[in-house]
């Protein structure tokens, strides 16, 4: 049970007896380690039991293991952890399991205490027992020479427990590189170096300083504080800037309910714009001189909505700007509410020029970089390169290892009220293109292959009989193909019928990037007549 303490004068103080722990076995720079015998595996851990007798002191719960051996499968392993359990004078447990244990007779390197869950353990089991009361004059004799805590510059601890200030900034002295002066140590609390924003707003997770404003990235808010100068407002309501002895001067929220969530990493800057993500509203936004503007709008709010939503929470929304496109490159890892939903990750880009979102990618980056004009990813521990070819390759659509299809989907929506028979698909640009897809409210055609040239006769007479497409005067033709199953009712003839019906189709045109010429598509169009 715990005791009571009487304490007769303010300058007594108590302490708490504890084991000492500094008595381990010695690290590798001072012994070449202790060999074992048997390595068992359990579902606990690993048991180990070593040919020497281990003395009740000398190792300790908490205590560093590493262990350095080959594998089954020929690899070199270093296993470092700790001693979970002490067992007898020979046996101890180890944190974690071995996939492939080590052989007998491998070395084991005792080092230091790195886990102290379970040290230091009381010095007696009883705690009434456990407690040592000393004056502040050694050995309490009169005029003997007195201890205190000591002086404790610039602090007044009120209430000793942590504070986590989610909302404010604090600043230190300054830093001169010209005359060499160094204060980036010292915060003095007689000078106003603190600001805090509203709290409501969430804690701050990004920090962007843009000329002389400092742009402050809430939860739920965007603001900006002023630097080294303050704004007076007139009765009308007219800013004017005055300078003042102030690093972070007045605060002033952009308008919007707008914030970066916990997505800081969504973050990217050209020239005065912004773009980040807000996870916890479904909108992905630009901040520029007028302000903020959801550009997720722009035909996308569906798409965001749903993406957004089932983000990843570790890290799944990355950003960055790619500097040799001009757009915004957005990356996001998503999961169905389902746990059991395949993880999917989406990469799309933003460009300002069409105030659009044009196009998807195939690559998945870890991060995302610009560095004078060139556009670099970071995937798995490696830095790539984009829009060149890597030194002996020919391959386009090349990401982290693996060539990808490039592949275009539109709609053809001409007349939206009246019900049409699409009959061919044509297109404008190089060789190599193909139909793989067009679908239609009630119809699918089957895929069309992409044009082949005839040398002979034959090819020629055999080409006639392979829908694919056809090249006339710089332009190609095909027709489309129906590979719908008849319903009741309707008329077929020959093996097949040509058109699909429908109010509008929905069409993918797609490429094989193993040429070594890049496949340009100008424009794509369709023949359709009106439907009965």
């Amino acid at each position: 049970m715990a005791a009571n303490i009487e304490l007769k004068y303010f300058n007594t103080f108590w302490l708490k007896k504890i084991k000492s722990i500094t008595k381990v076995l010695p690290g590798a720079e001072e012994s070449p380690g202790v060999p074992f015998e048997l390595v068992t595996l359990t579902g606990a851990g690993i048991e180990v039991q070593n040919t020497a007798t281990l003395t009740d002191g000398f190792v300790n719960v908490g205590q560093q293991v590493t262990i350095s051996y080959i594998n089954n499968l020929g690899d070199p392993v270093v296993f470092i952890s700790y001693i979970t359990e002490i067992i007898s004078d020979v046996l101890f447990k180890v944190k974690d399991v071995f996939i492939y244990p080590p052989p007998a007779g491998t070395p084991i390197i005792f080092g230091k205490i790195i886990n102290f869950d379970q040290i230091p353990q009381a010095y007696d089991a009883d705690d009434s027992s456990d407690w040592l009361i000393e004056e502040s004059r050694i050995t309490g004799g009169y005029n003997n020479t007195s201890v205190d805590f000591g002086v404790k510059a610039y602090l007044v601890e009120d209430e000793p427990k942590q504070s986590h200030k989610f909302s404010g900034l604090i600043h230190s002295g300054i830093f001169n590189s010209r005359t060499g002066f160094n204060a980036t140590n010292q915060f003095s609390v007689g000078e106003d170096i603190t600001r805090t924003v509203d709290p409501s707003n969430g804690s701050i997770q990004l920090l962007y300083a843009e000329d002389t404003n400092l742009i402050i990235f809430q939860e739920s808010k965007v603001s900006k504080s002023l630097i080294d100068k303050d704004a007076i407002y007139s009765a009308e309501g007219n800013a004017s800037v005055t300078s003042r002895n102030l690093v972070i001067g007045q605060n002033v929220a952009f308008a919007g309910e707008y914030g970066i969530s916990t997505d800081p990493e969504s973050f990217a800057v050209n020239g005065y714009r912004k773009y980040f993500t807000d996870k916890d509203q479904n909108v992905v936004c630009r901040l520029s001189m007028d302000g903020i503007t959801v550009i997720s709008n722009y035909g996308m709010t569906d798409y965001f909505r749903d993406k957004l939503s089932t983000a990843t929470a570790d890290r799944g929304i990355k950003g960055g700007w790619d500097s040799h496109n001009k757009q915004y490159v957005l990356s996001v890892t998503s999961q169905g509410k389902d746990p059991r939903d395949p993880v999917s990750t989406d990469t799309l880009v933003f460009d300002d020029t069409v105030k659009g979102w044009v196009s998807f990618y195939d690559y998945s980056p870890n991060k995302i970089i610009s560095l004078n004009n060139n556009y670099f990813t970071a995937y798995s521990g490696k830095l790539y390169e984009h829009y060149v070819l890597a030194p002996g390759t020919t391959e386009r659509a090349k990401f982290y290892g693996a060539v990808y299809d490039s592949n275009v989907t539109f709609v053809f929506n001409g007349a939206p009220s009246t019900v049409k028979n699409f009959q061919t698909i044509n297109y404008e640009g190089d060789s190599g293109w193909y139909m793989s897809s067009f679908i239609t409210n009630t119809d699918t055609a089957t895929p069309i292959t992409q044009a082949t040239f005839a040398t002979s006769l034959q090819e020629m007479q055999n080409s006639l009989l392979v829908n694919n497409f056809k090249l006339k005067e710089d332009k190609y033709y095909a027709d489309l193909c129906n590979s719908t199953p008849p319903q009741n009712g309707e008329i077929i003839w020959g093996s097949s019928s040509s058109g699909l019906k429908g109010f509008f189709g929905e069409v993918k045109m797609q490429v094989t990037n193993n040429q070594v010429a890049k496949k340009e598509l100008f424009a794509v169009s369709t023949t359709f007549v009106q439907s009965s």
